[in-house]
């Protein structure tokens, strides 16, 4: 069977609607959450990604590695490449990045490029997270652009137990 045919992953997890009310860190964080239900449910690691300029969205996204067969595919790369179409311009100053797991190297190195004013990710990456998991991009002395940072916190948990639960059950596949 080929993988394409296969039926879409059951996602056992609910998807978030926020008040439209209170458009803080929670709400962008649970519209990336919402995100990366999309990413499970097309067989892609359950990563998402929202931006924010000035509490309106300017682009969600979702990882696409597999399905894309690209490794640059990444929820925030192709969340950056919708902000800069609908902006204009790739310089993204004033905008927030809400990601569900740590920036990896390309990511980071993209938000640091792309001028972005602040980054809050929900669960760090101790081995490949690029804004103060593995390493931090961010405090490059030589860096022309820095960004404020929030990490881990919101909704960490939630992120967390969807990313563990995803692996098990790819874990749990028998081998093709």
């Amino acid at each position: 069977m080929n993988p394409a045919d296969s039926p879409a992953p059951v996602c056992p997890f609910e998807k978030r609607f926020p008040s439209q009310l209170v458009r803080d860190d929670a709400f962008f964080m649970a519209l990336a959450y919402n995100q990366a239900i999309d990413a499970w449910r097309a067989d892609e690691v359950p990563i998402g990604a929202v931006i924010e300029i000035g509490g309106e969205i300017v682009a969600a996204a979702h990882n696409t590695v597999e399905g894309a067969k690209d490794p640059t595919a990444h929820a925030e790369m192709l969340a950056l490449t919708q902000a800069a179409a609908k902006l204009g311009d790739w310089r993204l100053a004033g905008a927030t990045v809400y990601v569900t797991k740590e920036p990896c190297p390309m990511c980071s190195g993209a938000m640091l490029m792309s001028r972005v004013k602040r980054v809050c990710y929900a669960v760090p990456d101790l081995k490949m997270g690029c804004l103060g998991g593995a390493t931090n991009l961010n405090d490059l002395p030589r860096v022309n652009h820095h960004l404020e940072l929030t990490a881990g916190g919101v909704l960490e948990a939630e992120c967390r137990e969807m990313l563990q639960a995803f692996f098990r059950m790819k874990r749990a596949e028998p081998e093709a």
